[in-house]
């Protein structure tokens, strides 16, 4: 008996996701990982008893994580415990002006009526459409390998499409809705981590505000890597071979195929290869030029999400004040977006956000400790240095200490920065790239760097620069499309 051996490059959610997919489907898989354990930018530090999630660490789209382990005969439920965060996350306006946005969907019509009087009617209507736009997106959109626009040209999807809102931003969609600028701020905040300012991000994307809203924000019990190592579970159960360390040096094309895959000097020969590391590093890196599908002067032209500068930080006391998410909000926020997109620099006046798991979870933390990750987003490729990134520590622990009244500074014992630099030494990142391509309608299904070669018959790509986007849940359904696209074309020999 012999199967059609596929490699896969970078073990990331896409990654695990395609390695898993493919050897279910019967193909040989070996998953190929440069650093010394899995999960891409969703890996795990841990330092003196404390645990820190170093990538995503917001748990959205329950739905998407159900489905996927469903397709290997197991649950959430069987892979890790899953708790609801009630409240789902704090908003700081200013210390005097918190918002706590609850898990119960009627107290959060009650936030809105408190302080927009009547926007609760207005508020069911946009969650309504945003409720729309999600199932027909999980259904209809994001699934498909956006390989040509002949897969949209169906009646029910072309009608649909015509209710998406795909031509206007969703911040004259939720300013047609909501007057209050804070509520409005607060529907707006999804988009500043997706990649685009909310003026040139399609409308279509209030489909997040009802992921977050009436799907909820979860956690599970341990960590974000709880995640990674139940995808490790179930792919090792589907037969992927699993090796660290594995710096992929070369892709080896002959007649217009890849043949092979060469790693720390060893070859690995493939019938299929899947670039689930960084696309661009992919392509301009371990392709020879003529085989690449993208240009330098393509890559330079894209718009990327945000990169960020992360501190990693253990207090040896309780703080007061936060809950596991905190969105701080004391500052302009079109100025912050227009420093990240429009005019690269580090921000005059950042806005930031602080996870404190230690909140829900006993274990990422020693008793009567915290566990705290700050995190401003950036703009990509711009300077990073020690001193810049110590400048903005100070500037992110000033305005919690001040917000939340209390002295926290003093009480660090553990202290980690991961920048740019770190992005792009780690993962390969394309600019130092934390989330991606922005969001923006040019860069949307048909129009994201396609998950197929065009020069090579059987090097496919998968992963948050390429369809359906970035995110976690994107990436883990990135990996299942081009896992099905692949098994379409090359049935397993036995």
């Amino acid at each position: 008996m012999k199967k059609n051996k596929v490699i896969v490059i970078g073990a990331g959610f896409a990654g695990l996701s395609a390695a898993a997919s493919l050897a279910k489907s019967g193909f040989d898989v070996i998953l190929l990982e440069k650093n010394s354990c899995i999960g891409g930018r969703a890996r795990k530090l841990v330092i003196n008893g404390f645990t820190f999630d170093m990538g995503p660490s917001w748990y959205w789209m329950p739905d998407v994580f159900e489905n996927y382990f469903k397709e290997f005969n197991t649950t959430v439920a069987q892979q890790y415990d899953l708790v609801r965060l009630d409240p789902s996350y704090s908003v700081f306006f200013s210390k005097e002006e918190v918002f706590r946005i609850p898990a119960n969907l009627n107290e959060f019509y009650q936030l809105f009526e408190k302080h927009e009087p009547g926007s609760s009617v207005a508020l069911k209507k946009f969650l309504a459409d945003a409720e729309y736009k999600y199932n027909v997106s999980m259904s209809d959109f994001v699934h498909k390998p956006s390989l040509s626009i002949l897969e949209f040209l169906d009646f029910r999807i072309l009608n649909a499409a015509l209710r998406m809102d795909l031509f206007k931003s969703i911040s004259m969609y939720i300013k047609n809705h909501f007057t209050n600028q804070k509520l409005i701020q607060l529907l707006e905040f999804p988009v500043l981590f997706l990649g685009a300012k909310p003026n040139e991000t399609p409308a279509l994307y209030s489909m997040m505000n009802y992921a977050d809203i009436v799907l909820g924000t979860w956690y599970p019990q341990g960590g974000m890597y709880k995640i990674v190592e139940a995808m490790e579970n179930v792919a090792i159960k589907a037969g992927v071979k699993i090796r660290t360390h594995e710096t992929v040096q070369k892709i080896n094309i002959e007649n217009g195929k890849a043949v092979s895959v060469v790693s720390n000097g060893i070859t690995y020969e493939a019938d299929v290869v899947v670039g689930a590391a960084d696309y661009h590093h992919v392509e301009q890196n371990l392709l020879e030029e003529k085989y690449r599908n993208y240009s330098k002067e393509y890559w330079k032209s894209r718009k990327m999400a945000p990169s960020c500068l992360m501190y990693y930080i253990g207090v040896d006391k309780k703080i007061e004040g936060l809950e596991h998410h905190n969105l701080f909000f004391d500052a302009p926020f079109d100025l912050h977006a227009e420093e990240i997109y429009d005019r690269p620099q580090w921000p005059s006046n950042p806005l930031f956000y602080a996870t404190c798991a230690s909140k829900t979870d006993k274990s990422v933390a020693p008793e009567g400790k915290e566990n705290l990750v700050l995190l401003i987003p950036i703009a990509v490729d711009i300077e990073d240095t020690e001193t810049i990134r110590e400048k903005y520590f100070n500037i992110m622990m000033d305005r919690l200490e001040h917000l939340t009244g209390q002295s926290i500074k003093q009480h660090i014992t553990v202290k980690k920065s991961y920048a740019i630099k770190d992005f792009k030494a780690d993962y390969n990142s394309f600019g130092g790239n934390a989330y991606g391509l922005a969001n923006t309608l040019k860069q949307t299904a048909i129009f994201k760097p396609t998950l197929k070669n065009k020069k090579v018959n059987n090097l496919y790509y998968a992963g948050q620069l390429t369809v359906p986007g970035p995110g976690v849940p994107p990436s883990i359904i990135s990996g299942q499309v081009v896992a099905r696209e692949i098994t379409k074309k090359f049935k397993v020999r036995i």
